[in-house]
């Protein structure tokens, strides 16, 4: 059985520009929208508002979902199925990254971001902001779920996942 991440993204745009994180991933600086793995007993809603959190300081609520990826396999072997939402910031925008993995939080043009070629994660983020640019947009009211809903999908995930 394939070995499978669910993870979300967030494009957040100001001015023409785009959020986006310096990260180290595997000892190599890398670049991507902020993004990162959904947690046990989170919604997918939650997870995207905590990583922009933590990897950015900014309080992020997704407004609609941009679309979903497959990036399969990664270089690694594994299977990512990502997520990707747009939304607003609320609060103060200032950009303090909590994650230490984290080297800075960049606003970036379209073409600053496609100049990094090789250099950004992977490929799913050009494919994610080509999306948002088109317009397509999602309702997120699919992923707006109680926390017995988390906790049962969560339940049926870690069956599954004993079950391979």
């Amino acid at each position: 059985m394939p070995d499978i991440r669910l993870t979300v993204a967030a494009i957040i745009e100001r001015d023409q520009r785009f959020l986006i994180v310096e990260e180290i991933d595997n000892g190599l600086t890398v670049y991507n929208q902020p993004a990162g793995h959904v947690e046990l007993n989170e919604s997918i809603l939650t997870a995207v508002s905590r990583e922009v959190l933590e990897e950015t300081g900014l309080n992020f609520q997704p407004t609609a979902l941009v679309g979903n990826y497959l990036l399969s396999p990664a270089t690694n072997g594994k299977h990512y199925f990502r997520f990707c939402f747009c939304g607003d910031v609320l609060g103060d925008d200032e950009l303090k990254p909590q994650d230490p993995d984290i080297i800075k939080a960049h606003w970036m043009t379209l073409d600053e971001i496609t100049g990094l070629g090789r250099q950004l994660r992977s490929g799913l983020v050009l494919s994610c902001l080509r999306d948002y640019l088109s317009g397509k947009r999602y309702s997120i009211d699919q992923f707006n779920f109680s926390n017995d809903e988390v906790a049962l999908a969560n339940s049926c995930y870690t069956a599954l996942l004993d079950f391979k």
